[in-house]
Order: structure tokens, then C-alpha cells, then sequence
């Protein structure tokens, strides 16, 4: 049996390997916008959900103490921007943790809140938080009270593991 010259399939060959390739190259770019777009959602819904779960204890606490004037009805937390900035949901996730620990100066009357305040704020400075695979160490810059809303000015650092 004879075997065929191979000149004959090379035209062929090199088609192949020019469509197999397109292929690959499409399926790569596809594979990156999939997920980009897939990244880009997931971070929105968990967005929205930090919003959601504070909208709902805000709420329970504006019902709770709406009789009262001159309680700390709401806490809000501003964290200060950094160079380079950090992750936006990252940042979310350390103000919601910063939030729950400090809830319970929710409720607490304005004009009583001084050494609880204190209390706080030496409890929770250089307060460190595992957010996402990385640690961040916290400090509080200013805290005040006004019209039932606790406002806490917060810088937030990077941390190394281990390292105080």
C-alpha cells in the first residue's frame, strides 16, 4: 500500500490549525467578558445586600426610638479615602462590621453618650478586621452626635499578617 504524498494535506492542515486557533482565541475573550460581567454583578448584589441588611436595623431602631428626642437613633460610618483606594466592597464590609460592633451605643441618649464614647473609641482603635483574604486595622479619627445620628470618622490601613 502506497502512502500519499503529504503536500496534498497541508493546505488542509493549515486550515485546521488557523480555525482551531480562532476558536481558542474566541473562547478566551468570551471566557474574560463572562466573567468580568459576572465579577461586576456579584459585587452589586453584595452591595445591595450590606445596603439591605442596614436599611433593615436602621429601620428597627428609627421604630424603636421614635418616641425618644435624644436618642442615638442611627450610626453612620465615613471611612476616609486612601491612596491608592481600596476595594469599594472591602471598605463596605469593614464599615458594616465597624457598625454592628458600635450598635450598641444605639438607643443610648445624646447627652449621656461621653464615656461611652470613650469606651468605644479606646476598644476599637487599631481594631483589626479579615475582610476578603486581607486584615485591616482601623482608627477612630472623630465621633460626634448630632440630631440622633452618630457620625464616626474612621481611617482604615492594610495591615500585615502577624505584625501589630
Amino acid at each position: 500500500m502506497r502512502v500519499p504524498p503529504f503536500e496534498r494535506f497541508r493546505p488542509f492542515m493549515q486550515l485546521t490549525a488557523v480555525f482551531v486557533l480562532g476558536m481558542l482565541a474566541g473562547s478566551i475573550v468570551y471566557n474574560s467578558l463572562y466573567h468580568t460581567a459576572y465579577n461586576r454583578i456579584w459585587t452589586e448584589k453584595k452591595d445591595l445586600q450590606i445596603e439591605l441588611e442596614q436599611a433593615k436595623i436602621d429601620l428597627q431602631a428609627m421604630k424603636k426610638y421614635s418616641k425618644r428626642q435624644t436618642a442615638i437613633k442611627e450610626i453612620k460610618i465615613t471611612i476616609e479615602e486612601h491612596d491608592p483606594p481600596y476595594d469599594s466592597l472591602s471598605v463596605k464590609e469593614v464599615a458594616q462590621m465597624l457598625k454592628s460592633e458600635l450598635n450598641v451605643l444605639r438607643g443610648r441618649s445624646m447627652f449621656e453618650i461621653d464615656s461611652d464614647a470613650k469606651m468605644a473609641r479606646t476598644l476599637l482603635n487599631q481594631k483589626r478586621y479579615e475582610v476578603r483574604g486581607k486584615i485591616y486595622s482601623i482608627e477612630i479619627k472623630t465621633m460626634l452626635v448630632s440630631e440622633g445620628v452618630l457620625q464616626v470618622w474612621v481611617e482604615m490601613k492594610e495591615s500585615i499578617p502577624g505584625v501589630r
